[in-house]
């Protein structure tokens, strides 16, 4: 702790949850028998969360709390903060003023903050991952503990800054995280837009769209419509023995999983290991160019297909998926991958899935080799397959853009709140009161407004 002091500017201090808080308390049990449609809010884990300090009432619980209940103790009052002390632990929230009636369950700390503190200060140094979060979770019992003691909070070490400096930096990053916010909310928009237009892409692919101007100027015939078993040499199903819960190194034999095969994209790697004393089954191999689909499980992952690339010699297929060998001279496997990804064909696919459940469907073989495909010649297919790669790659470099942005915004908070607490993110001011005669000043008016309060009330 000295070495983090040490970096706190001169004129503020080191306090605790006692100084800081007036009451630290935690919410009641019992209450789910209050629940109601209409009544008080009340507030639960779920009304937190992380890297804000706002709360969260759009999925809100209702509750009519009896006359005289123990719950009183914890009805809310604007500027109080709220922290999650079990399950997902150290989630902060500032109470707003217009909260009206409200209550917490015992799973969230009340923490009142005395007079000369800035509330969301201090919540968003306990929110704050390199300071007051890391602290409360390696306080008491370490940092393995599953929940918090309220002396936890209570005997917190908090760095004490000047009242002003503390709403400056409070202003200061309620202005600079709300931008971070839009940016994060647009970001999030970029994805669905990505997938829509590979899927528009797909969608123009398979339809002829996308090659139209291609067509006319090389006078090519229009597209003919086949059964998928009269493009196919076979279609295999796979095999699944009993594996070994490791990935097989590649001089091993192995069975793929089912999430080797995902959407236009094949993964190796998914594999299981097969035990020595079983023989391979070179016949189920899966090759360069071979389509895979898989052919049961959940609804939503049953009838995923993509395209092989490169031989994987010691690979073999497993039995919820079938392995399709395309006839070169009437389709290229690239272009069946297409097809069985497209948004059209997709919804033909899942009406042909039979099961009683969606946890459990099949696609049977019989009923997939009636799939109606529309295919133009292998010239151009060959040069939709090379559109579609060009036209995929660009979205590909946009993803990784995407990716990259969004792991910068996600750093920006943490940054922002440990350059605050380091006393860096607004300027010191030596007009302002130093902290340690701030806490001074208050612990000496403390006694003095409580007498005032006990003489009140005993008139």
């Amino acid at each position: 702790m000295t070495n983090r002091l040490q970096t706190w500017p001169d004129r503020w201090c080191t306090a605790t949850g006692k100084d800081a808080f007036e009451v630290v308390t935690s919410g009641s049990r019992g209450w789910a028998q209050h629940y109601s449609q209409s009544g008080a809010k009340f507030i639960r884990v779920g009304n937190l969360d992380h890297d804000s300090i706002s709360l969260d009432l759009r999925n809100l619980q209702r509750v009519q709390p009896p006359v005289g209940a123990e719950g009183q103790r914890t009805r809310l009052q604007g500027n109080d903060l709220l922290i999650s002390i079990t399950a997902e632990l150290c989630m902060v929230a500032v109470v707003p003023y217009d909260i009206g009636e409200a209550y917490i369950n015992q799973h969230i700390a009340l923490a009142r903050p005395r007079v000369g503190w800035e509330p969301r200060f201090l919540a968003w140094y306990f929110a704050s991952e390199a300071d007051g979060k890391r602290t409360l979770k390696e306080s008491g019992r370490g940092g393995t503990k599953v929940g918090l003691g309220l002396d936890d909070i209570r005997n917190a070490p908090i760095p004490a800054a000047p009242l002003q400096e503390q709403q400056r930096i409070a202003d200061k990053l309620d202005t600079v995280l709300t931008r971070v916010d839009a940016v994060n909310t647009r970001l999030a928009r970029v994805a669905p837009v990505l997938k829509r237009f590979r899927q528009s892409v797909l969608a123009a692919a398979t339809s002829g769209r996308l090659t139209e101007d291609w067509r006319e100027q090389c006078e090519a015939e229009s597209c003919r419509t086949f059964a998928l078993s009269d493009l196919v040499v076979s279609i295999d199903q796979g095999w699944s023995p009993k594996c070994e819960a490791n990935t097989a190194p590649p001089d091993r034999w192995a069975v793929i999983k089912t999430t080797a095969i995902q959407a236009l994209h094949f993964y190796p790697e998914e594999n299981k290991a097969l035990p020595n004393d079983l023989d391979p089954r070179p016949n189920l191999a899966i090759a360069d160019g071979d389509v895979l689909i898989t052919r049961a499980g959940p609804r939503s992952r049953a009838g995923i297909a993509c395209v092989v690339k490169g031989d994987h010699p010691m690979l073999m297929l497993c039995d919820k998926a079938y392995r399709i060998r395309v006839d070169h001279s009437k389709v290229l496997p690239q272009m069946l991958n297409l097809h069985l990804n497209s948004p059209e064909i997709l919804e033909v696919i899942d009406g042909m899935k039979t099961g009683i459940s969606e946890s459990g469907v099949n696609l049977t073989q019989a009923k997939f080799r009636e799939l109606a495909l529309s295919v133009p010649r292998i010239a151009e297919q060959a040069e939709i397959v090379r559109r579609v790669e060009t036209l995929f790659a660009f979205a590909d470099r946009l993803e990784t853009r995407l990716h990259a942005a969004q792991a910068a915004t996600e750093r920006m908070t943490p940054a922002l709140l440990a350059k605050a607490f380091r006393g860096e993110l607004v300027p010191q001011d030596s007009n302002d009161e130093p902290a340690s005669e701030l806490l001074r000043r208050l612990q000496q008016e403390a006694p003095s407004t409580n007498t005032r309060r006990r003489r009140k009330s005993a008139a």
